[in-house]
């Protein structure tokens, strides 16, 4: 196996190319903001993630477990802005959608940063639904 394609060892730290493809996992969410407005409520930023997990997903269990983690998170993010669309008729989801945008926001790069140092990194709030 070339460098490029083989999967570190359970315990040995990720490779570079595990690390670069770990931080797409996580950053690929952020390709929802493309769609003004639709991004977070339809879901859209957990296809990102999804796809890195089919494409590179089987070849490392890294690339893997960040995949996952992403859209775990982006999922747990989607079915919250559509509680925010519920709450916008009385006023207070207005406050919750940019609260919970810029939670997004802050913790989607965070984890982009922490799987690029090649640390597995766990988002505090999020639903495990895809394991």
């Amino acid at each position: 196996m070339s460098e490029a394609t083989q999967a570190s060892a359970p315990g040995t730290a990720p490779t570079e190319n595990e690390r670069t493809w770990g931080m797409l996992a996580h950053l690929a969410a952020l390709a929802g903001l493309l769609i003004p407005g639709g991004g977070l409520v339809i879901g859209l930023n957990a296809l990102g993630p999804f796809l890195v997990s089919v494409a590179k997903g089987d070849q490392s269990d890294f690339v893997a477990a960040q995949a996952k983690e992403a859209l775990n998170f982006n999922i747990s993010v989607a079915l919250a802005a559509i509680v925010c669309l519920v709450l916008w008729l009385v006023f207070i989801g207005i406050l919750l959608g940019v609260a919970l945008f810029i939670t997004w926001l802050v913790m989607t790069l965070i984890a982009a940063i922490k799987a690029s140092e090649g640390v597995a990194y766990r988002y505090p709030i999020s639903l495990r639904l895809v394991k």
